[in-house]
């Protein structure tokens, strides 16, 4: 254990700052509310490590992917000493921090921006992607924004064009300039100076574009991506982000987090995470370095791994998701895991409620870093948020379909009228709660042994316990059913652990398989997704029940 780094162990829980605790009653999360929950992350839930989502200066376009200012936190969510007294706690705690770095784009309301489109000579000008119309008048290329739409935004003072790859208050940064490039250094080191453990990159691939501006084919089907995405599906995106560059700017950062001293809170192995939806491997794995230097991983410690987002709810083809991915991975480089994120509708309602207790064992058994997104522990649904309520921006100006509203919605913490998440009455909340918050809270769950918070509860114990789910090696079994995904995780054992290795064997179907207890295990149930089940033994067969997970010793 001595030999990994503190992120190749920890388990990462994803908070969405407006949706989990609500200190001051306006209907919208804030950083005290955070702080005054962290408790329950640390030591009812047992976590070791926390993501916020932005929690930046901004309009609130895209509710803080807009950042106003790197350096500041939007009254929204309170103040600087806020967060200094919540990341104060968090090391009291023993807690990692992780925090959102949004470096494709900016706020328009940015003061960067402001000076750029002020005048064609204002030295910020390059700081941001500009171009002259194309002969017509028109775009000066084809590339179209996710969110909808052409990515060029014309600019009528200046007669110019910005690029803004999203919304169009959220104009590009150009990153092939020194001084921006500089400036967004120093955000990093002025996060890092007040105890920041590591940076969640945002789609950190599109930071670099060609430079020359090429138009992208078209796409002759739909992209390989977990769901439409309209318009912007009618490309190929081969242009318009991941240039080559890229690489090099990942090794710049990648080398400012791993040599900067914070004097606050003294040196700490620092992380850095990639959102990167790139679905070729070869491609993927290329994030992880080793491009100016082979066999040195020298760029993002972990790119994203979201192929179980995509994959299909079924044995084979989650087992062919983990393979390819161990395969493909570099000499030295650590897998990591997401089954939700505030970008995907909740694993319960992708999968069903006795398959999302599958999910959770996935999650937490599988080779690699985790990360669990708020109120996945409880088992919280997707919400059909109405349309009169929807914020999201891909929402109401692209596809209703596309909101994301529905897995951003209120953490609850008990089954009062506004779930302990908020003081304000439920209709004054940013988004509704989920229907059946009086059941699918903290407070009914941990009453509850059999609940999925209690699920979740002891298997992180179970995970703290074994460095063999921490860090062992992976090793697919063959001899199972069509409908179990089996594997063995397997430590090496120098440490004297009495549970080197452990076999774990997922039913993905709502029929009871027979398994073969591999040799060498005493088929004793360490836990699984049926409590009753656990401290049993099987000898030569487990007979896995329907929709049961099981972790033998």
């Amino acid at each position: 254990m001595a030999a990994h780094p503190w992120w190749h162990s920890a388990v990462v829980y994803q908070i969405y700052p407006r949706s989990f605790q609500d200190a001051n009653g306006d209907g919208v999360g804030d950083l005290p509310g955070i702080t005054e929950r962290l408790d329950y992350l640390a030591g009812t839930l047992g976590v070791d490590t926390v993501w916020l989502s932005p929690f930046y200066r901004s309009p609130m376009a895209d509710f803080g992917y807009d950042v106003a200012d790197y350096t500041d936190v939007d009254p929204i969510f309170g103040t600087l000493d806020d967060f200094d007294r919540m990341a104060a706690r968090a090391k009291e705690l023993g807690l990692k921090l992780i925090v959102d770095f949004v470096p494709n784009h900016s706020s328009e309301k940015h003061a960067w921006f402001k000076a750029a489109r002020s005048s064609k000579d204002d030295p910020k000008r390059d700081w941001y992607v500009w171009h002259d119309p194309a002969p017509d008048g028109g775009p000066p290329n084809n590339w179209l924004s996710i969110f909808g739409g052409s990515a060029w935004e014309l600019d009528e003072a200046t007669g110019q064009y910005y690029l803004h790859s999203f919304l169009r208050e959220q104009p590009d940064l150009n990153w092939r300039n020194l001084e921006l490039k500089a400036a967004m250094f120093d955000a990093l080191r002025f996060w890092m100076d007040r105890g920041v453990d590591g940076f969640r990159i945002d789609v950190a691939h599109y930071i670099m574009k060609d430079p020359a501006m090429r138009d992208n084919p078209l796409a002759t089907e739909v992209a390989d991506y977990h769901k439409s995405l309209g318009e912007y599906d009618s490309q190929v995106h081969l242009y318009d982000k991941g240039h080559e560059d890229v690489h090099g700017v990942f090794r710049e950062i990648r080398s400012l987090v791993d040599t900067h001293d914070a004097p606050t809170f003294g040196r700490a192995e620092r992380v850095t995470i990639g959102e990167i939806h790139e679905y070729d491997r070869a491609a993927w794995v290329r994030y992880f370095g080793g491009n100016a230097t082979p066999g040195v991983l020298d760029e993002l410690h972990m790119p994203f791994n979201f192929a179980l987002l995509n994959a299909d709810w079924t044995a084979a083809s989650i087992r062919a998701s983990v393979d390819d991915l161990e395969a493909a991975l570099p000499e030295g480089a650590w897998p990591n895991y997401v089954v939700s994120n505030h970008d995907e509708k909740r694993i319960r309602s992708r999968v069903g409620a006795a398959q999302a207790r599958i999910a959770a064992m996935l999650l937490l058994t599988l080779r690699g870093s985790p990360t669990l997104y708020y109120g996945d522990e409880l088992g919280m649904p997707e919400v059909d948020v109405p349309e009169e309520k929807l914020q999201d921006p891909w929402g109401f100006r692209s596809l209703p379909e596309l909101s994301r509203d529905g897995c951003r919605t209120p953490m609850a913490w008990d089954d009062s009228p506004s779930a302990g998440f908020s003081d304000a009455p439920p209709d004054d909340l940013w988004l509704p709660l989920h229907d059946d918050h009086a059941s699918i809270n903290v407070d009914a769950e941990l009453d509850d042994p059999d609940s999925m918070l209690n699920l979740y509860r002891r298997l992180l114990v179970l995970r703290k316990e074994t460095p063999a789910l921490q860090v062992g090696s992976y090793t697919p079994s063959d001899d199972v059913p069509d409908d179990v995904f089996a594997y063995v995780r397997e430590h090496d054992g120098t440490d004297g652990h009495e549970r080197p290795r452990v076999f774990v064997a997922l039913n993905f179907s709502p029929e009871m398989q027979e398994v073969a207890v591999p040799d060498g295990f005493t088929g004793h149930v360490l836990a699984s997704t049926q409590r009753e089940r656990e401290s049993r033994t099987f000898t030569g067969t487990l007979h896995l029940g329907a929709n049961e997970g099981v972790v033998l010793g």
